[in-house]
């Protein structure tokens, strides 16, 4: 059996979202629900996905999903994901390190952050009410 790595997803990669289908298409299996620990910030890319960044004050824990990705299947869907999307390292609320998806820094200027809405959901959520 293929080796397979935690990867942390805040955005539309989670499920039910626009890009959980590229998780399902490199044979992902969800885990769970959890939070990042407070060391991090969101912002909106143009309302189309998140960028998340750790930060060294001012961060919040930020919900996130937790897959099993298979490890072959780590680059393919890192080639899927929007242009200023990068795969780091995200220490998790309960303290367990995993690889995440995170955003260059110069994705975020300039954009709006949602930081106060603790995860993409909550804000996509917020925005659509009518």
């Amino acid at each position: 059996m293929e080796k397979s790595v935690h990867l942390a997803v805040n955005g539309t990669l989670m499920q039910g979202l626009e890009l959980n289908k590229n998780l399902v298409s490199v044979r992902a299996t969800f885990l769970r629900e959890t939070t990042t620990e407070s060391a991090y910030r969101l912002w909106s890319i143009d309302d189309r996905h998140p960028a998340m960044l750790k930060v060294a004050e001012g961060g919040v824990a930020i919900a996130v999903e937790v897959w099993a990705v298979p490890a072959s299947g780590v680059s393919a869907l890192l080639m899927l994901e929007p242009a200023g999307l990068c795969i780091g390292k995200v220490r998790l609320s309960d303290g367990e390190e995993v690889l995440g998806v995170l955003g260059e820094p110069f994705l975020c200027e300039g954009k709006r952050e949602i930081t106060q809405f603790g995860g993409w959901r909550s804000y996509i959520r917020e925005i659509t009410k009518n």
